[in-house]
């Protein structure tokens, strides 16, 4: 569920990256550089922060443990964390964990769905391939609820990927009904 800090945090970011872009897009060359400079700058600043805090929480103990799994629950932390390669896990690692959160709350939205990770494609932006199995039964079928869930889940998750996903419907076995044949008299 997205908070108002959330959607705050989003337009800020939002709002970040197009001031980039269009100092970006500044006809001097040197303007440019230096915008260019800025960012990596601060990026590798806060960067530096962010791993500093995160050596200082190792560092404190045992009871860190929680507070860890605490920074990867949270959705900004999360982010901040990958973007600054300091995510403990990697990115398949990220992608199986969120399919094992969508697959247990796929029986809530479809019984008998079902999703498979098909492969992870490098590139900029990695392609997660997905198939999801969407029970069918005609009119209102859920296989579009099943994607937004499973979707929605990877977002969250892992937000530096694109997914595609493969649907499939699978149908229930057909039931037998049974035939009386009767003789005729005759």
């Amino acid at each position: 569920m997205t908070t108002p800090e959330d959607a705050h945090l989003r337009e800020v970011g939002d709002r970040i990256e197009a001031l980039v872009t269009k100092l970006g897009s500044h006809a001097d060359p040197r303007t440019r550089a230096e915008v260019d400079e800025l960012v990596r700058l601060l990026v590798e600043l806060y960067g530096a922060g962010l791993h500093r805090i995160l050596t200082i929480v190792d560092e404190s103990g045992p009871g860190a443990t929680g507070l860890f799994a605490r920074f990867l629950d949270d959705q900004l932390v999360a982010s901040l964390l990958v973007l600054h390669d300091l995510h403990p896990l990697d990115l398949p690692a990220r992608v199986r964990a969120a399919l094992e959160r969508a697959r247990a709350s796929l029986d809530g939205v479809a019984r008998g769905a079902g999703v498979e990770l098909v492969g992870i494609e490098e590139g900029e932006p990695p392609v997660v391939h997905l198939r999801l199995a969407a029970p069918g039964h005609g009119c209102g079928s859920p296989g579009a609820a099943l994607r937004e869930a499973v979707e929605a889940e990877l977002r969250r998750a892992v937000p530096e990927v694109r997914v595609e996903v493969e649907a499939e419907t699978v149908l229930p076995p057909p039931r037998s009904v049974p035939v009386a044949l009767r003789r005729r008299a005759g």
